[in-house]
């Protein structure tokens, strides 16, 4: 499968050592060679930003690591190569892990070893549609894109529009990947509505597409984006993901510095080159919000994992009632870190 590209994220993203001041240190090639490299498979979208602080300003080298991201055209392709050890970490939804843990993804994984071991955020989901289409009703009849059927947030679109009264069999849904991907077909005309994160929805408004709905105002707390990764290569590598939690704190850290405004925006910029001044502003305010955005403290929302779980209960197959969130969690390292 070929990998999804987005002008917002090279395919590697290799981390320069250099200070908080922008310069890069003494010795720096004998340096990166000390470093133990590793792979993150991501989703394209702001919400990496806090990787791109760690990377560009040194916090992950600090901690003795260098980390590449590589975006993915969807979580099958993500879970199934964090899977296959072509990946060390993915920074995906919990639900996936979820998913494949108990046997419920797209496809069958030989005894999965997956955990999370921190979290990042609330997902940042919205659902937009075609311009024409100005309200949830008028989505009734129509075809909606999700990243995989029982995966993901599909769970998510067929709660809100429960809510809204469209049952299953009143839209018709076609799994088309990640939410580049998806945005993609949507301004192709191939679908009617998607749910897609920041800064996505603001690409879309921009455009005359109708953002129709934020998840989070009717779900209420929700753990959408974390870092999983196999127990097998945590055991191995403890250390190396020790490192990666405290320099991914350490990169959210100097985000939400307000001092760091300027600088942080310019990042955000260098990275995503289709976002213009007005659009970065929005995305600071949406992400480093005083009120919400990237989880300051990288934790885990237990309640909002609660919520996955009720979801994953009423829809997915083979039908099971999920209760127990230490199931799919280890916070040991995310301990750890917290002392590094």
């Amino acid at each position: 499968m070929q990998r999804g590209r987005d002008a917002a994220l090279p395919a590697r993203d290799a981390a320069p050592i250099v200070g908080a001041d922008g310069n890069r240190a003494v010795g720096e090639e004998t340096a990166m060679a000390r470093l133990k490299k590793i792979e993150v498979i991501v989703f394209p979208g702001g919400n990496n930003w806090g990787h791109w602080a760690a990377q560009d300003l040194g916090y992950y080298a600090r901690h003795g690591i260098e980390v590449s991201l590589t975006p993915t055209p969807g979580s099958e392709y993500q879970m199934t190569n964090l899977h296959a050890g072509k990946f060390d970490i993915a920074m995906t939804a919990i639900d996936n892990v979820v998913a494949y843990q108990e046997a419920q993804g797209p496809v069958a994984l030989d005894r999965p070893d997956f955990f999370a071991f921190m979290g990042t955020d609330n997902g940042f989901l919205t659902l937009i549609a075609q311009p024409e289409i100005k309200s949830i009703a008028d989505l009734k009849g129509k075809t909606l894109s999700v990243d995989a059927m029982t995966t993901g947030y599909a769970f998510v679109l067929r709660h809100l529009l429960k809510k809204h009264g469209l049952g299953l069999g009143d839209v018709a849904y076609q799994a088309s990947g990640g939410v580049l991907e998806r945005w993609t077909a949507l301004q192709e005309k191939k679908h009617a509505a998607t749910l897609v994160v920041t800064p996505f929805e603001m690409m879309a408004k921009a455009k005359g597409y109708t953002v129709l709905a934020r998840a989070v105002d009717m779900l209420g707390t929700y753990q959408g984006g974390i870092g999983a990764a196999k127990h097998a290569w945590a055991r191995t590598n403890p250390s190396a993901l020790v490192g990666f939690i405290a320099g991914y704190r350490a990169g959210v850290a100097w985000l939400y510095d307000r001092a760091n405004k300027a600088k942080a925006i310019d990042l955000l910029r260098g990275r995503t080159p289709n976002v213009d001044a007005t659009m970065a502003e929005g995305i600071y305010g949406a992400l480093l919000g005083e009120t919400g955005g990237l989880y300051r403290d990288a934790a885990i929302d237990m309640a909002g994992v609660a919520t996955v779980l009720k979801l994953r209960s009423a829809y997915a197959e083979p039908r099971k009632s999920l209760t127990d969130p230490g199931k799919y969690i280890d916070l040991a390292y995310y301990a750890q870190a917290l002392k590094a």
